[in-house]
């Protein structure tokens, strides 16, 4: 049976500090490859864990990152808080995931419930309902507080944070580049209300591809969803008219999707007669048929920036802040069967 061991064991076995062990173990780049590989093993050898309950005691932390999402339905934000867990676990810390279901009250009750001694910090994609409201004292009531907090996707425009987005107007962008090197001509667009400041940002990079090919969108072929409403009867209006365009992008996957599938119904082929463009490429574009083309946003690199950022905020001495970061993240095409 292997002995128990702790850190100090560990040190005196290996003939470093129990500091260089702690570091070591936690992979800091502070401590040598070399010392780090020979900790790392020893421990591994006698099964050896950090107390996780010590390790928060002694720090006076509670070990563990709150994460508030709108809704866990978008295959964009499991992968983002994959990342978020990849980067927490690394640092021994835990999550604590909550719902704000896109609702202004329900998102303030998230904040208060996982602010009250529950966690060490935040990681927030705000709600629909909040930024349709324009309504942000309850982030600024914590930045105030200097609480941390870190924001990704959907972020709270004019607010002094931590951030970490898309590069959301470069995505629309691409997409208009890449309909127009199709040879098509008919441009349309499924975009969001002007609240949604990510679909905002997608349409103006869309916009300003085919305005340089001197291409306008006629105002029947722009499409912006309100959610409340039948999603399916406001896309359908695209296909129902005496011209129907010959090119869509569509500011997420799903209204990519419905879009191909009321396409198909009504007696068009994909991409003869229409080619759809989407945005995030989880499972849904490549379960479509045809299979499709979308822009990713990379929501597993997304979490992983948003986790470093909030745990070098969460350790952070008061008098040695570093200025607010705003990271953001690249997209790039998959081209499917739909273009």
């Amino acid at each position: 049976m292997h002995k128990k061991v702790n850190i100090k064991t560990i040190a005196a076995e290996l003939g470093v500090s129990p500091s260089t062990v702690s570091k070591a173990l936690k992979d800091s780049h502070e401590i040598g490859v070399e010392t780090r590989a020979r900790v790392q093993a020893f421990a591994k050898m006698y099964n050896y864990k950090p107390n996780s309950l010590a390790l928060s005691l002694r720090n006076q932390k509670t070990m563990v990152i709150g994460v508030i999402i709108p809704q866990i339905t978008h295959h964009f934000f499991t992968r983002v808080i994959s990342g978020i867990e990849f980067v927490a676990n690394q640092k021994d810390y835990n999550l604590m995931i909550c719902l704000s279901k896109d609702e202004y009250e329900k998102e303030i009750q998230n904040i208060e419930m996982l602010t009250n001694g529950s966690v060490d910090g935040l990681l927030i994609s705000i709600a629909n309902e909040t930024l349709e409201k324009g309504e942000f004292g309850h982030f600024e009531r914590l930045l105030n507080q200097e609480f941390p907090i870190v924001f990704f996707d959907r972020i709270p425009p004019g607010i002094q944070a931590d951030k970490v987005i898309v590069d959301d107007e470069a995505g629309g962008y691409n997409a208009g580049k890449l309909l127009l090197s199709k040879g098509r001509k008919k441009l349309g667009i499924i975009s969001t209300p002007e609240h949604v400041t990510v679909g905002v940002l997608r349409e103006k990079g869309f916009y300003r591809a085919i305005q340089e090919a001197g291409v306008e969108v006629l105002p029947q072929f722009n499409v912006k969803i309100e959610e409340k409403f039948d999603i399916d009867n406001q896309i359908d209006q695209l296909f129902t008219q005496k011209e129907f365009p010959d090119g869509i992008f569509a500011v997420n996957e799903t209204y990519a999707a419905l879009a191909m599938k009321i396409a198909q119904k009504r007696g068009f082929h994909i991409p003869r007669d229409i080619a759809f463009i989407g945005f995030t490429d989880g499972v849904i574009s490549r379960l479509t048929t045809p299979t499709m083309t979308t822009i990713a946003q990379h929501g597993h690199n997304m979490g992983n920036k948003a986790a470093e950022l909030v745990i070098q905020r969460i350790y952070e001495q008061e008098n040695d802040k570093t200025p607010y970061q705003t990271v953001v993240i690249s997209t790039n095409i998959v081209e499917r069967e739909s273009t």
